[in-house]
């Protein structure tokens, strides 16, 4: 009897592991909706493109061997007082080629508001040399967005973390 209710325990634990549906990359859990900017912005916001350098692999003894690791874009609004806005979010993978793109509208992110992006470590599209562009709009006197990346992974007892910042570009 005992062996019976095991195996029906295995069966169904495998059933409902094989049917979870595993994500590899998500925005930290905001109500997009909300956050979407439904009116026209002022033509007098400058415009800025920043480059940001993520990992979601790093070579492991030598370039034969890769070693998996979850990303943390951070999106960062640094001013006390006014909102920004964040057009575009495109992650790239080694080769430059599109993987995917993280804003369908125009957002906003509050005075001292930070937004985040994960890539979870069995995600391996990015690569050794993915990044992200992104697109954004804000007041010409007002400090630029802050975007960075925290890549980490931890194994047993060991830990591997190390940080990277954007760079603008136009």
């Amino acid at each position: 009897m005992i062996k019976k209710l095991l195996i029906i325990f295995i069966v169904g634990i495998l059933t409902v592991s094989c049917n979870t549906k595993k994500e590899t990359s998500a925005i930290n859990p905001v109500n997009w909706k909300k956050r979407t900017v439904n009116h026209s912005l002022s033509d007098s916001l400058t415009q800025g493109t920043t480059y940001l350098s993520v990992y979601s692999q790093i070579y492991d003894q030598s370039e034969h061997r890769t070693f998996d690791l979850t990303v943390t874009v951070s999106m960062r609004n640094t001013n006390m007082r006014d909102t920004i806005y964040i057009d575009t979010a495109e992650y790239f993978d080694t080769k430059g080629k599109s993987i995917r793109k993280y804003l369908n509208e125009t957002i906003y992110i509050a005075p001292m508001e930070t937004i985040e992006i994960v890539i979870n470590e069995m995600d391996q599209e990015g690569g050794t040399g993915a990044n992200f562009l992104f697109d954004w709009r804000s007041h010409s006197k007002l400090n630029e967005p802050l975007f960075e990346g925290v890549m980490i992974s931890t194994s047993g007892q060991q830990g591997l973390s190390f940080t990277t910042t954007g760079k603008r570009i136009n």
